[in-house]
């Protein structure tokens, strides 16, 4: 099996590709309602910092509707790219259908470790004392001219744990199709 370069039958396409679509949504979805309470955090994270990167895609409406557009647009592909994966170990175990299910579950548990990874990132961003001289994020808020550096460093740490967690989560999402389509019994209660 070969997950990059996949020898696909051209009836899998329709799956697959509404798989990874719908994968993407749910992930886009996720990055908005997360960024929405980032934003809370530290407006500055975003107007100093993300507002610049995501420029391109200023439709000059309010700033909350900005942040919602960098959320989408930063967390999108991670469930595109999940959604391909999955159903490139599924498929050729199960039917389409069963591929599906499957995959909502695989979306479900990338969801919960990148939920529980921003948990994470958040506590130890408010048990931290960042300092330019001891922290290269405070470091480059000092230079971004941030005046609540705290809240901008904890929102970094929450931005950086959450995409460890959805990467550990698409290992264990992959983990768990894969021992599945092994085993070749279908779970209980799908």
């Amino acid at each position: 099996m070969n997950l990059l370069y996949p020898n696909v039958r051209l009836s899998w396409l329709p799956v697959m590709f509404g798989t990874a679509c719908l994968g993407a949504l749910i992930a886009g979805l996720y990055g908005i309602a997360h960024d929405q309470i980032t934003y809370s955090i530290s407006a500055e994270y975003f107007t100093r910092l993300k507002f610049n990167q995501f420029h391109w895609a200023d439709l000059g409406l309010a700033p909350r509707f900005f942040v919602a557009e960098i959320g989408f647009l930063a967390t999108w592909w991670v469930g595109f790219v999940g959604g391909w994966f999955i159903c490139r170990v599924t498929l050729p175990a199960c039917p389409p259908r069963t591929a599906f299910r499957l995959a909502l579950r695989g979306f479900l548990i990338m969801i919960s470790c990148a939920f529980a990874a921003t948990c994470v990132g958040y506590l130890y961003g408010i048990t931290q004392d960042p300092q330019p001289d001891n922290s290269g994020l405070a470091a480059l808020a000092a230079s971004l001219g941030i005046s609540q550096v705290r809240d901008f460093v904890r929102v970094a740490y929450i931005h950086n744990a959450s995409y460890l967690g959805g990467l550990i989560g698409l290992i264990f999402a992959l983990i768990y199709t894969f021992r599945w389509r092994v085993s070749l019994i279908i779970p209980p209660n799908l």
